[in-house]
């Protein structure tokens, strides 16, 4: 199916078949590139040890920091990216891709350096001052080689996702295939073959990261795409970047408060703990936590990719009863894979079957503990499917700033306070931190309800009057 062909689908084939479509490869696409601190974890955790773990759980809220930049120029670029495809807009469409690229570029040109020269006081700040010291070191390890070689990452999700938006799923999550078998192939080859551990996780990393942006780059090269990527229209447009990072700011405010939370999770764990290696494991078992939870909610993160370019297509269309069926079906298929999650990771035995996936055998202190965490933390996630579906919604249409106030209703107003002020109110120190997470999303969710209930009486309101015009233009 040609470029051409691929865009106008989006305004007529059926919605169900769409959304899978769409979301199967952007799940793909998204799990892999999430995947990358998993199967580190995965492998450091069956043959590193407890200490090792720890060190890659003091690294995630800093590459999620990372990532919270990558979101934030990719995701606001990409859903103008649809919005001008909707309107037939190509010139626009160019612009939008090159200015995405400049982005990617000076964010390397900022960020890495700041965080590199700064990394002990960053490590601090994520509890790295109460683990032990092993776990300390490995973390810095980790860091001081991978920060540099997220320029390559950037570019390789930014320009995914400028995919996804086009129509080209497949091609997207290509990928990010790419980039994770290298990651999957080299990891065990530098952490047991040659007995690096950590190091050896971090180089692996660096080299999938550009494999996967060398595959990006010649999609566009070899002239698949439906926008081309033309060198001289690589730089900054006014007309485009602030709507664009307007746009961005809620999935970028998101994964920011997620960096936020996740260091605060270790945080408050090394403060309310008796000693250094009690802080290990709890911090360890947080990174259990932290990888079990991308995997099962990796296929709504999927669903939410895939309903991006069919709200943001409809939307510039102007065709609004194709939004309100596309935004009625995502609830449905969100909300039901976000029970599944909560099954699994509630449910005995499969929280135990889940941590072994990153626990060895040889520690069943540490095995218990993340399978009652993922039991605490986690038994209300079946609700947030509404919350996700409409952040999606509002950010796609061109909406940032109700999308913004969804994004931190859970995170920043909710889970965030509960975290430090819970343990004051608890004996047990650690199982109040892990609940702020299930009191969160409920409170979450109910405060989603308001907004979203007055868009979709909109949505119906301007579909009747669209009906009715047509009508009377029938009549006349």
């Amino acid at each position: 199916m040609g470029g051409r062909e691929q865009v106008e689908e989006l305004a007529t084939a059926p919605i169900g078949r769409l959304i899978f479509r769409y979301s199967w490869p952007a799940l793909v696409a998204m799990a892999l590139n999430a995947l990358y601190s998993v199967v580190d974890r995965f492998y450091i955790g069956q043959g590193c040890g407890e200490d090792a773990m720890a060190a890659l759980t003091l690294a995630f809220p800093v590459m999620m920091l990372f990532g919270a930049f990558g979101v934030f120029i990719g995701a606001g670029h990409a859903a103008l990216l649809s919005i001008k495809l909707g309107e037939g807009d190509r010139t626009a469409c160019e612009k939008i891709l090159g200015e995405l690229v400049a982005f990617k570029l000076l964010f390397f040109l900022v960020l890495p350096p700041l965080v590199f020269f700064n990394l002990d006081t960053v490590l601090g700040w994520c509890g790295g001052g109460k683990v032990t010291p092993a776990a300390f070191a490995g973390a810095k390890t980790y860091l001081q080689i991978v920060l540099f070689s997220h320029l390559f990452s950037h570019l390789a999700f930014g320009l995914s996702a400028a995919m996804r938006s086009e129509g080209s799923a497949v091609p997207s999550m290509n990928c990010m295939i790419v980039g994770f078998g290298a990651n999957m192939l080299l990891d065990p080859l530098f952490i047991f073959g040659f007995g690096m551990g950590v190091t050896g996780a971090a180089i692996a990393t660096n080299v999938a990261m550009v494999a996967s942006c060398l595959w990006a780059l010649s999609h566009y090269w070899r002239g698949k795409s439906a926008v081309r990527l033309r060198w001289g229209m690589i730089g900054f447009y006014r007309e485009f970047a602030w709507r664009a990072s307007s746009i961005g700011f809620a999935p970028f405010l998101q994964n920011l408060l997620g960096a936020a939370i996740n260091m605060s999770l270790a945080a408050a764990f090394a403060l309310w703990s008796p000693d250094e290696r009690t802080a290990t494991q709890q911090i360890a078992s947080l990174g259990v936590f932290q990888s079990v939870l991308i995997l099962t909610l990796m296929p709504m993160l999927g669903a939410q990719q895939g309903l991006q370019p069919l709200f943001g297509y409809n939307w510039g269309a102007r065709n609004f009863a194709r939004v309100k069926e596309t935004l009625v079906l995502g609830f449905w298929v969100t909300t039901a894979i976000c029970v599944v999650a909560t099954v699994v990771q509630v449910v005995p035995p499969f929280p135990m079957w889940l941590a072994r996936l990153f626990v060895g055998a040889g520690n069943p202190e540490l095995l218990a503990a993340a399978a009652r965490a993922l039991q605490i933390s986690n038994c209300m996630i079946w609700t947030i499917g509404i919350n996700v579906v409409a952040t999606t919604y509002f950010q796609s249409i061109g909406h940032p700033w109700t999308a913004v106030f969804l994004s931190t209703l859970r995170q920043g107003v909710c889970l965030l306070p509960c975290i430090w002020i819970l343990p004051h109110c608890m004996e047990n120190h650690v199982v109040a931190i892990w609940l702020a997470l299930p009191i969160s999303d409920v409170v979450c969710q109910l405060a989603t309800l308001p907004p979203m209930w007055v868009q979709l009486r909109f949505l119906g309101r301007v579909r009747q009057k669209r009906h009715l015009c047509a009508a009377s233009v029938a009549v006349h």
